[in-house]
């Protein structure tokens, strides 16, 4: 489609998108648009220095690569370059969503799924309620002077419900929130809309102050996604390691860092918002262990970190847009799947916590998870619910203390946010697991 020239390495990026945005305040409609984007991002490399350029005109794409080639400086071994030499030549065509295209569905339907579930929850203690519906389809081109030719589809919606509860002065928000890549599967029964309104009610209103201390903790399926992503996956993310001696020592392949029954995964071929089966480098994606039965495995590449570091691809390198050029990013994380029930994961614990639901989670070395609801853990059993303030810990001690692993794995994605790193956020990520058991966490 391009004409690449002799002596340069060099990719076109396109993408098509699609997207629609509605929110519902008090149930009055405070946002309702869609928009369509087509832009390109282009790229020479002469084996010295990347030339980018990013565009909305896609039919001048070849005198934007052009110009490019006018900044660079010829190269006739470029092809023995070591980044160029990692780069994979696919010839692919994906389209899995053009049927189902949210873009096909008109607005006027989409503020009503919003409303009408909003509508249907209600409390006597809720002092403020929003509605947001979100998607996204997205049609991607990528051509390499290697010859790479790729095109696929991309699919995201998803609805997200929040609340403010008020009781006696204590203050309470939660959201009930479900991305799905199937407009059709967004629907809320009314029994699932007044279990999540039962129980913020029952928190706000029965919740006690905890002591500080380290306990056993469970973490639910979304604290587990959070702390995989947060604490693990970045620290998978293999730029970080360049240039950094202390980083690489410790993050040695085959370096004993979890507990034996702990496995975390990283692939973009499963469905939801971390689907990618190509990255933006043309790189098809993998199914990369980060962590198997608690040896470091694996981490996350693009073309410049595999050779640098001499590893192979994994399908990592990915950008929010068009306006930006490839690092490596997530795509999937999750911790594996393991042999116990909750019931099981339960009964091992005489006094600790279980923490149902997060406002959000951060770290690298160490950790800092800030829950949203909780409850005690006595005698095996879930008990009244608690505030605790912050999980925190050191990720590698807190890796090798998990001692119980669920049965009950979930892949979450999140339509309201996303993975932020540097300038680009967000980035559209899945993450998840079962529940886990944790030997001890400091708690707050």
């Amino acid at each position: 489609m391009y004409k690449f020239k002799n002596g340069y390495y060099a990719d076109v990026r396109i993408e098509d998108r699609f997207a629609a945005n509605a929110q519902y305040q008090n149930g009055q409609l405070r946002e309702a648009k869609e928009t369509v984007e087509k832009k390109a991002f282009i790229r020479v490399f002469d084996g010295k220095m990347w030339y980018y350029t990013s565009t909305s005109d896609v039919n001048n794409v070849q005198k934007a690569l052009d110009d490019l080639y006018g900044y660079a400086t010829f190269n006739p071994e470029i092809n023995e370059n070591p980044i160029v030499a990692k780069y994979q030549v696919n010839k692919d065509e994906i389209i899995r969503f053009a049927q189902t295209s949210v873009k096909n569905i008109p607005l006027k339907d989409k503020l009503k799924l919003i409303l009408d579930a909003s509508d249907r929850m209600n409390s006597d203690l809720c002092s403020f309620k929003s509605a947001r519906y979100i998607d996204r389809y997205s049609v991607y081109e990528f051509y390499s002077s290697k010859g790479a030719q790729i095109k696929y589809d991309f699919q995201t919606c998803g609805v997200a419900y929040g609340m403010a509860f008020n009781y006696n002065g204590e203050n309470l928000s939660e959201q009930l929130s479900k991305c799905e890549t199937e407009f059709g599967k967004l629907i809320y029964s009314d029994n699932e809309l007044s279990e999540f309104v039962t129980r913020c009610e029952s928190y706000i209103q029965n919740a006690k102050p905890i002591t500080a201390g380290s306990y056993p903790i469970i973490l639910a399926p979304i604290a587990t996604g959070v702390f995989a992503h947060e604490s693990f996956g970045h620290k998978s993310e293999s730029d970080f390691m360049l240039g950094d001696e202390n980083m690489a020592k410790e993050w040695t392949i085959g370096k004993k860092v979890g507990s034996d029954i702990l496995t975390i995964r990283e692939t973009g071929v499963f469905d939801g918002s971390g689907y990618v089966p190509y990255d933006d480098e043309g790189t098809r994606a993998t199914d990369t262990y980060l962590i198997k039965n608690g040896i470091l495995a694996g981490r996350l590449h693009s073309a410049t970190t595999a050779a640098a570091l001499g590893e192979e691809l994994t399908g990592n390198a990915r950008a929010i847009n068009c306006d930006y050029e490839p690092i490596v990013r997530m795509t999937n994380t999750f911790i594996e799947n393991g042999s116990s029930s909750l019931e099981e994961l339960l009964g091992g614990i005489k006094h600790g916590y279980y923490i149902y639901s997060i406002k959000h989670g951060s770290g690298m070395s160490t950790f800092t998870i800030a829950p949203n609801i909780a409850y005690e853990i006595v005698d095996g059993k879930i008990g009244n619910p608690a505030k605790i303030a912050l999980l925190t810990g050191n990720v590698f001690e807190t890796l090798g203390l998990i001692d119980g692993v669920g049965n009950d794995r979930e892949l979450l994605s999140f339509v309201t946010g996303g993975c932020g790193k540097m300038e680009q956020y967000p980035l559209n990520v899945g993450m998840g697991g079962p529940h886990i058991r944790v030997a001890k966490m400091n708690v707050q």
